[in-house]
């Protein structure tokens, strides 16, 4: 009889317990998802006051940034993004890929070992590290070799595909591993050599995997400000060349927000691009989750 109420007390008490631990679980899943969905909501609210005083056509399809006359054309801002992002993937993706294949199929156990915690140390270096170096190092450097000022893209694209490069090289490493053995194993039967087999059938097996290490590399270079900020001169112009001076959509938002008022014109157009950074990240997750969903049904 005392064993049946001890156990019966114990069952009730673990059934508080769970549900207490239900609702803990809820509220916190409200309250970031509410948190998250107020930020979109305030940011998106804030960015669209700017078409009150400035056109879609000349905010998007302008080059021309003179707040001081009112003038909002932040086209440069936004092609320089695109194009500083896609430069930065172009340097990267192909040492990335090169060492994780290195790392999955080549290198011994022993060396695995070693490079995979120092790859994973690189990802862990403060940007302001990464931007100090270029800006004292790499800036002075091509400003000797061209004889230009040496800022610009090309700085900007160099420390970008460093600091992206473990990020795309980790995922392509893990998505190469995960492979079965016996897709390996059944085109060395087949006569192909372990190249053949590596370029024609593991690179293409694991191509959703890399391409998601290469999205998220994306969306960190599309997304960091110090590094860029330091090594890219952040001129408001279009750059004439990949060592001119000009300025991305986030280098933008931190040089000029200090000398903004809220809610004036200049600072609902800082908002528009905060937007727009938002937007480019969200579409970013959305084909992660598109690739990784198509590569589970395959």
């Amino acid at each position: 009889m005392l064993e049946s109420s001890s156990s019966d007390k114990w069952s009730r008490r673990q059934s508080r317990t769970d549900r207490t631990m239900h609702r803990i679980f809820i509220g916190s899943a409200v309250l970031v998802s509410a948190v998250i969905f107020s930020i979109i909501l305030f940011v998106g609210y804030q960015g669209l006051q700017t078409f009150r005083d400035v056109s879609p056509g000349t905010f998007f399809f302008s080059a021309d940034w003179t707040p001081d006359q009112n003038r909002f054309g932040a086209f440069s801002f936004i092609f320089g993004t695109f194009a500083l992002t896609g430069l930065s993937v172009i340097f990267s993706v192909p040492f990335a890929i090169s060492g994780a294949i290195f790392m999955a199929k080549i290198a011994p156990n022993w060396m695995r070992e070693i490079l995979r915690p120092a790859t994973d140390l690189f990802v862990g270096i403060p940007s302001v590290v990464y931007g100090f170096i270029g800006l004292t190092v790499l800036v002075p450097f091509l400003a000797k070799l061209t004889g230009t000022i040496g800022y610009g893209m090309l700085p900007a694209a160099i420390i970008l595909a460093v600091m992206i490069l473990p990020t795309i090289l980790s995922v392509s490493e893990d998505a190469l591993r995960s492979l079965p053995e016996s897709l390996e194993e059944a085109s060395l039967a087949l006569g192909a050599t372990r190249w053949q087999t590596i370029w024609r059938v593991l690179l293409p097996a694991a191509r959703p995997g890399i391409l998601t290490g290469v999205i998220l590399g994306m969306g960190r270079a599309m997304g960091e400000t110090l590094a860029v900020f330091m090594v890219l001169g952040n001129s408001p112009k279009m750059p004439k060349s990949l060592l001119d001076s000009t300025t991305v959509l986030t280098t933008a938002i931190v040089k000029d927000m200090p000398h903004t008022f809220y809610g004036t014109a200049w600072n609902n157009t800082l908002y528009l691009m905060a937007l727009i950074l938002l937007l480019i990240s969200m579409l970013l997750i959305l084909i992660i989750r598109l690739v990784s969903r198509r590569s589970e049904v395959q």
